[in-house]
């Protein structure tokens, strides 16, 4: 093992972001790879094909099929038993989905972060759809005596072809059952031209009824006999310390039972509590109340000075100056520096911090009885959720048990189980009772997972044709890598692989430089996580060059990103590329192409706009997907804004639920717009200034555009796929201020957009 404050970064970098856990511990140790592997190879618990581990059909014909992977909005709990249902010729009205508790020995990964669902349960559930209907052909076979080459499955029913004779799934299941697994070499797949329910956009959310009429259980909704109530007063400044709490009013209030000290965290933030003081109470509003009661002196620790303004000060200082080299392709300092001013331009885009805001907040009920917990929760990565546990409890991992519930909203907090386990430190103290532990929106807000802060300075050199020969990208904001390892600064390869490092433009001169900047807070993961600061602020940028080239934006960003063909990502010194193979992903000019000539033509780009409108277009790659977004909007004399019309392409191979990408792609443009607009958390004293929904607000229904069209592009089987849902997001905020600068001539370089255009 080797110590924390002792990790290289290098030897960190051997793990992701999307599987953070495969490389760190919850001790706060790394772990050495054997060998580099990739997509799902990568992930803890890899992948399961087994079709006993997620198929069962009774003698009637009834068939479940396990979910093992959490449903939040995406579709998967759908998506990923549709195509099991798909290759074995199921009949989808027979069947019943189930979801699956944690357990990633048993089913393979379970975190649905990096919208790598899909991705990489695709094949696994085919073959695991295919496996069981050649065993049923098998054992249907053996009942009539007849070759199996004459039995076929067709939707729930084995037919013997030269005689028309048929039995019923459930019929030959307990035979089938016993036969041994096909070899993988054995297994026959269906031709995509066979698909009933892959593609075909039929099928319905397992769970749309149930939410519709308020039946479906998410985290907040679950109730046990006896269960009482929770809530923590935590420390306000990250890595704050409990100085002293008197409790006695607290403990007057009506309905309050125990106050309950936690301890906090030593070392890196992780995924472990903050800390602090819970109330217990026969009721959620008397724990709020208990908690108010509280009187409490704080420890503010080191971040007691973090100030959002002075901090974007120090980035902007960072980013003006030499930083640690992680892109370098031709002579990019030299010809800046011999270049005329007539011919560079540079600009600085600022980003600030972001909550995840998710519609539930962080909620957990726990229950510690006779040596075991059991745990009833909203999680994204339900796995983390019971290892987190069983690590502070000292329980073995088999004495937890973690039962998902659906997720009011995940958009990655939901992956870092820190409020799991503070229902259970809680709940150990309560022996016997099963807790409910609730984060108001206050506390969601101010004790996030935040996404980082950045400062991004882009600088270029152009030849008379307006065309960039150098290209210079510094960016500075803090690292995840803080959230692992104490200290931890400089953006890793996951980080600058988003938008940044990997441009695929046709650009002699390039470099990428990532300054080392301190965290001053705990930065997580978010919904396309740094790809939301480079795409904004490279793309802007490509707009800005294009004006000053006197250009049609999409022409020459189309020019820019030059012919198309297939870029290994190791050659743009992107060595991460999302965890997958760089030969079974390369990135994809051509479809990158397609897609912004699909939000285009949508968008009908190049036609006369009225007075006070524009058209704004911007690209990104990420999560193996290709997507691009046209926004027009129109603004007044007074400077209101309105969007009125949202176009968004996406590329992302085999479409599995068109109707689900369809969704994600609508509300990425929605949570899109909605950051753009007004989406900041900022810091004074160490504090969270943002307190609730009137501080951090979010795009109300009246403020969203009345149209957004979807462009589903190159449904295709023959690439491997990708992901959907955190591609819609990035190339929105540039969009919209590219559209803006159409608009108005008002180039704005900053996030949120707020009252700027009435400044």
């Amino acid at each position: 093992m080797i110590d924390t404050l002792h990790t290289t970064r290098r030897t960190f970098l051997q793990g992701s972001l999307s599987g953070l856990l495969l490389s760190v511990g919850f001790n706060g140790t790394v772990r050495a790879e054997d060998a580099r592997k990739y997509g799902a190879d990568s992930m803890p618990g890899g992948t399961v094909d087994n079709p006993h581990v997620f198929i069962s059909i009774e003698p009637d014909g009834r068939t479940t099929l396990i979910a093992h992977r959490v449903e939040m909005g995406t579709g998967v709990r759908t998506s990923l038993p549709m195509v099991i249902a798909d290759e074995l010729e199921a009949d989808w009205a027979r069947v019943t989905v189930v979801q699956a508790d944690a357990n990633e020995a048993r089913y393979g990964n379970q975190n649905v972060d990096g919208s790598r669902s899909v991705r990489h349960f695709l094949l696994p559930m085919r073959r695991a759809g295919a496996a069981a209907r050649q065993m049923l052909e098998a054992a249907a076979a053996a009942r009539w005596g007849v070759p199996v080459s004459e039995v076929q499955a067709r939707q729930h029913t084995l037919l013997h072809t030269p005689t028309g004779r048929r039995l019923g799934f459930g019929e030959v299941a307990a035979d089938a059952a016993r036969l041994p697994l096909p070899a993988p070499e054995q297994l026959k797949l269906k031709d995509p031209a066979q698909f009933r329910y892959i593609g075909q956009g039929k099928v319905r959310a397992v769970d749309s009824e149930a939410i519709a009429r308020g039946q479906a259980q998410y985290g907040m909704d679950m109730r046990l006999p006896g269960m009482v109530y929770a809530v923590v007063a935590r420390p306000p400044v990250l890595g704050g310390k409990l100085r002293s709490v008197d409790s006695t009013e607290s403990l007057k209030v009506s309905g309050v039972l125990r106050v309950i000290e936690l301890p906090g965290f030593t070392g890196a933030p992780m995924f472990k509590p903050l800390g602090g003081v819970a109330v217990v109470a026969t009721n959620t509003w008397a724990a709020m109340q208990g908690r108010k009661a509280l009187k409490i002196t704080w420890d503010d620790g080191p971040h007691a000075s973090y100030n959002s303004a002075t901090y974007r000060a120090e980035l902007e200082a960072a980013a003006r100056r030499p930083a640690k080299v992680l892109r370098d392709q031709g002579e990019v300092m030299q010809t800046l520096a011999q270049a005329k001013p007539a011919d560079k331009i540079a600009a600085e885009y600022y980003l600030p911090h972001l909550a995840h805001a998710t519609m539930e907040p962080p909620v957990a009920t726990a229950l510690v009885k006779d040596g075991r917990c059991e745990i009833w929760t909203s999680v994204q990565n339900p796995q983390a959720a019971l290892d987190g546990v069983a690590a502070q409890l000292g329980l073995k991992p088999e004495a937890v048990q973690v039962h998902p519930l659906l997720i009011g909203g995940g958009f990655g907090r939901k992956s870092k189980p820190d409020y799991v386990t503070e229902a259970a430190m809680v709940a150990k103290q309560m022996e016997g009772t099963p807790v409910k532990l609730v984060w108001t929106r206050e506390d969601d807000l101010q004790h996030d997972y935040l996404h980082t802060v950045s400062v991004e300075r882009l600088e270029a050199v152009v030849n008379a044709q307006g065309r960039p020969t150098t290209w210079l990208h510094r960016t500075a904001a803090p690292s995840i890598l803080s959230l692992f390892v104490e200290g931890g600064k400089g953006q890793m390869d996951l980080e600058a692989g988003m938008t940044a490092i990997n441009v695929p433009y046709d650009i002699p001169n390039l470099r990428l430089e990532g300054a080392e900047v301190e965290a001053h807070a705990r930065i997580g993961w978010f919904r396309s996580v740094s790809n939301i600061p480079h795409a904004f602020a490279v793309q802007c940028f490509v707009a800005e060059l294009a004006h000053k080239a006197g250009r049609d934006h999409k022409q020459y960003l189309l020019d820019l990103i030059g012919p198309p063909r297939k870029l290994d990502p190791r050659k743009l010194s992107d060595n991460w590329n999302y965890s997958e193979s760089p030969e079974r992903y390369p990135i994809d000019t051509g479809r990158m192409r397609d897609v912004i000539e699909a939000a285009a033509k949508g968008a009908r780009w190049g036609r006369k706009l009225p007075k006070g409108h524009g058209l704004g277009l911007a690209v990104a790659y990420s999560f193996m997907s290709y997507t691009a977004t046209v926004i027009e909007v129109a603004v007044d004399a007074k400077g209101e804004l309105k969007v009125v019309a949202v176009d968004m392409a996406i590329d992302c191979g085999p479409q599995i639920n068109p109707e689900r990408i369809r969704a994600q792609m609508e509300g990425g443009a929605v949570m899109g717009l909605s950051l753009a607009l007004s989406g900041e958390i900022s810091f004074d004293q160490g504090r969270v200034v943002q307190s609730n929904f009137f501080d951090f607000t979010v795009l109300r229904h009246a403020e969203s555009p009345r149209t957004i069209r979807t462009h589903l592009v190159n449904n295709n089987h023959e690439v491997p796929p990708g992901g959907v849902g955190e591609p819609p997001v990035p190339p929105v905020a540039p969009a919209l201020f590219n559209a803006i600068f159409a608009a108005t001539g008002k180039r704005i370089r900053q996030l949120p957009l707020r009252d700027q255009l009435q400044a």
